[in-house]
């Protein structure tokens, strides 16, 4: 008899990030072997053995290790999760400000990766996360399809708490992204929103109570969040953690479910040889399908204006 193959993911940075993801797909019966790798080999041990006590009482057995990259190839999801977080004490506002530190890692990090023989889905976490992502995909020639970023994930779900808030409507009955960079040029696609099943902006009209909600301050408000919980304690965990489930979930159930994730974009909005969030179809072999969303003349701006923008950070980073 073969053996069963078992749903095994690779973190690479064994910090805030990667072990708060850790602990989401193993509470929610995601994963059956968990190798976390990080430069600071005892605390990737120290990880390792909390996360792998805590499955003693959840629903999952799982192996959780720490190891090197020779352990990755069999693995079915690399999530790269290493590099620093903005310094918001020394001024750091913008998560482009973390750039050379997170190319300098991804130097060391590239190489060990080529000569892994890993051939799976990888999932970037490390911020700027959409440049990043084009950083690795470009470096490690890798299949576009196969390579994509977390990016606006996070922030989509944290827009549609601040319209659950706004509307007294249960965020799961809200369809809203955000697109573009997960960064400071982010935008909300408000003509593509909607309330269970009705454009957000004619149940406002229908609903005059409702129109002095401004749309403007829940999107600024969203995209401020990631720098709330950053100032407040120091690292984002929960929200990103879950997100990575989330994500992870799509791809190991074959789902072709629709999130709002950076990919490389070849022609679709318009653009060209850039990673963006936009929608997409994650299925087990990475990204299905790019949705085109209609986005009105105002949003296609701010489209251009964001992919200008990762566009020039990412030359920028292939000159560090």
């Amino acid at each position: 008899m073969s053996e069963i193959q078992k749903r095994k993911i690779a973190i690479i940075g064994a910090g805030h990030v990667g072990s708060h993801g850790a602990y989401s797909l193993i509470s929610q019966s995601l994963v059956e072997e968990i190798v976390f790798i990080d430069i600071d080999e005892n605390k990737a041990i120290a990880q390792s053995v909390d996360l792998e006590n805590s499955s003693a009482y959840l629903n999952t057995h799982v192996s959780v290790k720490s190891g090197s990259y020779d352990d990755i190839a069999d693995a079915q999801i690399l999530i790269v999760a290493a590099g620093p977080l903005p310094d918001m004490a020394a001024g750091q506002n913008d998560r482009q400000q973390t750039l050379g530190a997170t190319v300098e890692i991804l130097k060391d990090i590239i190489p060990k990766i080529q000569k892994s023989n890993f051939q799976g889905i990888i999932i970037n976490i490390s911020n700027p996360a959409d440049v990043v992502t084009h950083y690795l995909q470009k470096k490690l020639n890798w299949n576009p399809q196969k390579i994509f970023s977390t990016s606006t994930t996070l922030d989509s779900a944290r827009l549609k708490n601040n319209l659950s808030r706004a509307f007294g409507f249960d965020q799961k009955s809200i369809q809203a992204f955000v697109l573009g960079e997960h960064g400071e040029s982010q935008f909300v696609s408000w003509s593509n929103a909607n309330i269970e099943g009705l454009p957000l902006l004619d149940y406002i009209k229908q609903n005059p109570k409702y129109e002095k909600v401004s749309l403007e301050k829940i999107a600024e408000d969203a995209k401020k969040t990631g720098w709330v919980i950053l100032g407040g304690k120091g690292s984002t965990e929960f929200g990103i953690g879950a997100t990575i489930a989330n994500v992870v979930r799509a791809v190991f159930y074959n789902e072709n479910r629709v999130l709002p994730v950076s990919v490389l974009l070849n022609g679709e909005y318009g653009e060209c040889e850039v990673f963006a969030s936009v929608p997409c179809k994650l299925y087990n072999e990475g990204i299905s399908e790019i949705i085109e969303l209609k986005l009105n003349e105002e949003e296609k701006k701010l489209f251009s204006e964001s992919c200008n923008s990762m566009r020039k950070n990412f030359q920028k980073a292939l000159t560090i």
